[in-house]
């Protein structure tokens, strides 16, 4: 079934491949989730073989990842195969950008992470920065999730809440009958998503993070320019007309304080553990999850 909130996946491809030039410069959300993060995982004991960046963009984590786990096998993947050159090109050129495993411990791979081209427990630590959001559904991703890490391996992700855009949503109220602002997972379905594929101990928490700007058409550029603009399959495929989109500029400056316009995020973090053993089921059919400590 296709719900009008759902995305388009080629369309989102198609735009983050526009936007691949001019993301870095209008990134400064992007680069703060990373960071905040990066402070998440540092408390987590684990010494990965491969980690895949999954949803990587042009590269933001990279550096952060490779700093800290040195030795590690690094594969970053994305669907929107400029995104990945960008990346490349920060860390010496593009020529071996199809390479799974190359001499620097490097490689990238062009694909969905719905659909993801790596072996059956392949990896040790997926790491996920606001990807999951362009999922219809975080079912598919989750399974893939739990498919290709490893027993004892981590998934650790960001993504975005359901109040996410809550302004701009609000000034497109009652404008007309489509979809105009992209539409966001709850936490608390995350996290069953991660336990009912298997996917255990999960943490889960969120934060509010206001970007300020000075116009609305301030706010519609950098999501523009970060290739985060509606792509539902019930968004409005014509142009709005002049009145309307006063209408929406009018509706978006009562949110206006101290002479700035917010502009809302709901950032939701969380990770889980792979667990090293299968359930053992009992005679109710209820499960026994076993639990083993890592070797340090």
């Amino acid at each position: 079934m296709i719900e009008s909130f759902y995305n388009e996946k080629e369309a989102i491809r198609e735009s983050f491949d526009k936007a691949a030039d001019t993301y870095d410069a209008a990134a400064v959300l992007q680069r703060e989730v990373v960071e905040r993060l990066f402070e998440r995982l540092a408390l987590i004991n684990i010494q990965p073989q491969v980690i895949l960046d999954a949803g990587s963009g042009t590269g933001a984590a990279s550096p952060l990842l490779k700093e800290r786990f040195r030795d590690a096998q690094y594969i970053e993947l994305d669907l929107a195969l400029n995104m990945l050159k960008t990346a490349r090109t920060k860390t010496g050129g593009i020529k071996k950008w199809l390479s799974f495993f190359d001499s620097n411990k490097s490689s990238a791979v062009c694909a969905d992470i719905e659909h993801i081209p790596l072996a059956n427990e392949s990896v040790d630590l997926i790491w996920s920065s606001l990807t999951i959001q362009w999922c219809n559904t975080p079912d598919a991703t989750f399974k893939e999730f739990s498919r290709i890490l490893k027993p004892g391996g981590v998934v650790i992700f960001s993504s975005l809440g359901p109040d996410t855009l809550k302004e701009l949503r609000a000034s497109f109220a009652n404008i007309d009958g489509y979809e105009h602002v992209n539409q966001f997972i709850d936490m608390h379905d995350l996290g069953d998503a991660l336990v009912a594929h298997g996917l255990t101990m999960p943490v889960m928490d969120m934060e509010y993070i206001t970007m300020t700007y000075p116009t609305v058409k301030a706010v519609m550029h950098d999501l523009k320019h970060i290739g985060a603009s509606n792509k539902m399959n019930g968004r409005r495929n014509g142009l709005l007309g002049k009145a309307a989109w006063q209408k929406i500029q009018s509706q978006y400056e009562a949110f206006r304080r101290d002479d700035v316009l917010p502009c809302t995020y709901e950032v939701v973090y969380g990770h889980a553990w792979k667990p090293t053993a299968k359930p053992k089921s009992l005679a109710d059919g209820s499960q026994i999850i076993e639990f083993r400590p890592r070797d340090r």
